[in-house]
């Protein structure tokens, strides 16, 4: 793994600190998110061709900021510091930032003031609409630095030392308001830092193959399988990589979707030939949950029951020291997990992440920790999965127990059901379901006046959500067709007994997450 061409992100707390990272990962070059804090050897360990500083919420000059690690700069590495990560290099390398008189915020144009240097290489036009974020501003150059580019209220939007391969960028190359920043970004990587680029689903299979290999050696390994993208891939991935020694676990926990138990263990003896165990451990599941509405109280449950059962079922194999979960990028970054550092606050904890036990018996194998959703799904093209495997929308961990607000009962779980099996069955008669990233059904813990026939009635309040994303990082919900909502409406309230009121979540992410726990 050190050996692979990487670049490595500085994260020093912004809200667009993963989409630099899939930016870069779209060129085809591989690269990692780090807290700006976190070990030397952590930032190192990539043997990194160069590094990109994150933009952050702080002021360089305030006693508490963040501060740029000294390795950074004593590695003699091309860097690109984005808004506060320009911010940051100047004001380490001897340069001065103060505070705006006007703040900058949203769209912005740009004059190219000196194009001759490789970070403005790929760009066409001396005048860039960009997008900036930012309340202070660099004011006086360091040694050696030259303005680039300047716009309306920043003399330096863009600042470099061409001879030390030292960038800063005031505006955010990596949103898509900003329409030629990917081709910055490609210039930065290419031209500065010297990448060739060519990290794609095929080397990467053959990357894990081989690291898993390496970290089980003859050791057993089970697979917690859901059906879903993210642990089929696993289970496709270590099935090439160690054969017999992996062996399946499919667990029915009484929280999934309907008829979902049947057509997971149908369609993995089907298209899969490795070793299936299957366990309905559903009176489990629903013992442990009875009486508990904590969401994060929920994942934590759900996570060491998961644990509790594949050691069981291990325990029946003989030795086994290894559990490989569906773990990914998003996953790791938003669950303030017990083994790394981060920057940014938690937002939830992810069962098969920050909800494991601390006394668990098993090694954790997860080789698609630092892949985003896309990824996955393009290294499960390339294994050869079906393609129902592969693009079906994503269902979490925890099943419907974060769908299902309040109390976890069977009769809840049957009415969430049914009306979810609705809402997808009209996503696909309409054509939606593959124009839209993740679709469900949320029951809500409240109830709301109806009228049926000549009867009033007191039901169940369901929410419908429709988003679409790239990378789970952020989302926008789906513009679905008001006939068809009106449609999914009117079918959920007849033909679910207890749902009188069906609502639609309007919700991006962020503010909001997908899931409603």
């Amino acid at each position: 793994m050190s050996q692979r061409e990487a670049v490595v992100i500085l994260d020093f707390g912004s809200q667009y600190s993963q989409l630099i990272a899939r930016r870069v990962r779209e060129l085809e070059v591989y690269c990692e998110l780090i807290p700006y804090n976190a070990p030397a050897e952590q930032i190192t360990r990539l043997n990194p061709l160069g590094f990109i500083l994150s933009g952050g919420p702080a002021s360089v000059y305030a006693k508490d900021a963040p501060h740029l690690p000294d390795v950074v700069l004593n590695s003699d590495k091309p860097v690109l510091g984005i808004c506060y990560g320009m911010q940051l290099l100047t004001y380490h390398l001897g340069g001065k930032v103060d505070p705006g008189a006007e703040r900058e915020y949203g769209p912005a144009d740009i004059d190219i003031i000196n194009a001759d240097v490789p970070l403005f290489g790929r760009v066409e036009g001396r005048q860039l609409p960009v997008w900036m974020s930012h309340g202070d501003r660099v004011t006086e150059l360091p040694a050696g630095f030259r303005p680039l580019a300047k716009s309306k209220n920043s003399p330096y939007a863009a600042i470099g030392h061409p001879e030390r391969g030292l960038y800063g960028l005031q505006f955010h190359p990596e949103v898509t308001h900003t329409p030629q920043g990917k081709e910055l970004l490609r210039a930065f990587l290419v031209d500065v830092c010297g990448c060739s680029g060519g990290w794609t689903a095929g080397n990467f299979i053959d990357e894990s193959t081989a690291q898993v290999r390496a970290q089980v050696g003859s050791g057993q390994v089970v697979c917690g399988l859901s059906g879903g993208v993210d642990s089929s891939v696993v289970a496709a991935l270590l099935h090439r990589a160690i054969g017999d020694q992996l062996t399946c676990i499919f667990v029915n926990t009484g929280l999934m979707r309907q008829d979902e138990p049947q057509q997971v263990v149908q369609t993995f003896e089907k298209e899969m030939h490795a070793r299936l165990i299957a366990v309905d451990a559903t009176e489990d599941f629903l013992g442990a949950l009875a009486g508990v509405t904590d969401p994060e109280a929920k994942r934590k449950i759900i996570g060491e029951k998961f644990v509790r059962i594949f050691e069981a079922e291990a325990r029946k194999l003989g030795q086994v020291d290894f559990l490989a979960q569906g773990t990914l990028y998003p996953d790791v970054i938003e669950s303030a997990s017990r083994d790394e550092q981060k920057v940014a606050a938690k937002i939830k904890t992810h069962h098969n992440v920050g909800g494991l036990p601390e006394d668990m018996h098993f090694q954790l194998v997860e080789p698609l920790r630092y892949l985003f959703k896309d990824e996955v799904r393009a290294v499960g093209e390339a294994l050869g999965l079906p393609k129902e495997i592969v693009w079906r929308h994503p269902f979490p961990g925890p099943g419907l127990a974060v769908r299902l607000l309040g109390d976890i009962t069977w009769e809840r779980l049957e009415t969430l059901r049914a009306a979810d099996a609705i809402f997808i069955e009209e996503l696909w008669a309409s054509g939606w379901y593959h124009r839209t990233s993740q679709a469900f059904v949320v029951l809500l813990p409240v109830q709301s006046v109806g009228v049926m026939g000549d009867y009033r009635t007191y039901g169940n309040v369901a929410a419908i959500r429709a988003v679409t994303t790239d990378d789970f990082m952020t989302a926008d919900w789906a513009r679905l067709p008001a006939d068809l909502l009106a449609r999914v409406s009117n079918r959920i309230v007849n033909e679910v007994a207890g749902v009188t009121r069906v609502v639609y979540d309007i919700s991006s992410k962020p503010p909001a997450t997908i899931e409603w726990e």
